[in-house]
């Protein structure tokens, strides 16, 4: 049976995902904070298994770096569970959204067989980086910061920027050396997609700027918005607390 996209069974594995994320909150909530460090610590490396399976499944590693979002993700994800740092688990606030919209924008997946290990170490891995950065929240191990909004614009567009410059240099080292894929086509990387869109959310960014790199900055607006929303209640508790120091 295949994934399918917006399929009876793709729909029901959207559901499961939620299940998943919501009894690990009621199975870790009662626990010791030790404990729950230590269950999403152990749960936070199935990301970077992930990686080293795509790495060593698909023959083409150049094609499979860890440089999408989700693996940015899957490789800071241990060290913000097990350090707690509060600039990194911030950010991941917003990283998660990567994996969330790898679930549920999975058209270059459909085909996926959902008994196959190709599912199994895609869909998992994206689970745990869209649960596990809330659950450090939702548990009380960490807590929002306002002031990481800055730094989590700043880290996203930054790795964003320097990700645009990899793709560019890949490619011209694939065109020069002729690297083919399995379809006897030429390799083109497009990491954190920078240079063009592979899904219709961003190809109506790419209509309204049809730039390489450029046409991603639609897609940073969106995320302040979303940002705004995620640290409305620290926005209006900052501005409640500016008001009473002016009176």
């Amino acid at each position: 049976m295949s994934w399918g996209f917006f399929s009876v069974c793709h729909i029901i594995s959207l559901v499961f995902a939620i299940g998943i994320i919501v009894s690990l909150y009621y199975i870790l909530k009662s626990k010791s904070d030790k404990t729950k460090t230590l269950v999403l610590g152990i749960l936070s490396f199935a990301g970077i298994l992930a990686i080293i399976f795509n790495l060593i499944k698909w023959g083409s590693p150049i094609e499979y770096l860890p440089f999408h979002l989700c693996s940015l993700n899957a490789m800071v994800l241990p060290v913000a569970v097990f350090t707690k740092n509060k600039v990194l688990n911030n950010l991941l606030l917003l990283w998660a959204i990567g994996a969330f919209c790898a679930l549920v924008i999975n058209s270059a997946q459909a085909g996926f067989e959902i008994f196959s290990w190709t599912f199994v170490f895609y869909y998992f891995p994206h689970v745990l980086e869209l649960g596990i950065p809330i659950l450090m929240f939702a548990l009380g191990l960490v807590k929002k910061d306002l002031r990481c909004i800055m730094s989590t614009l700043g880290i996203t567009i930054g790795s964003y920027t320097i990700i645009h410059f990899i793709n560019v240099l890949l490619n011209s080292y694939i065109a020069k050396n002729n690297l083919l894929d399995w379809a006897g086509n030429l390799i083109e990387v497009n990491y954190m997609y920078s240079i063009r869109p592979e899904n219709p959310v961003l190809q109506l960014f790419y209509n309204l700027i049809p730039h390489s790199y450029w046409y991603m900055y639609l897609a940073f607006v969106v995320i302040a918005i979303y940002l705004g929303a995620v640290y409305a209640p620290e926005i209006i508790k900052a501005i409640k607390l500016k008001k009473q120091k002016q009176a």
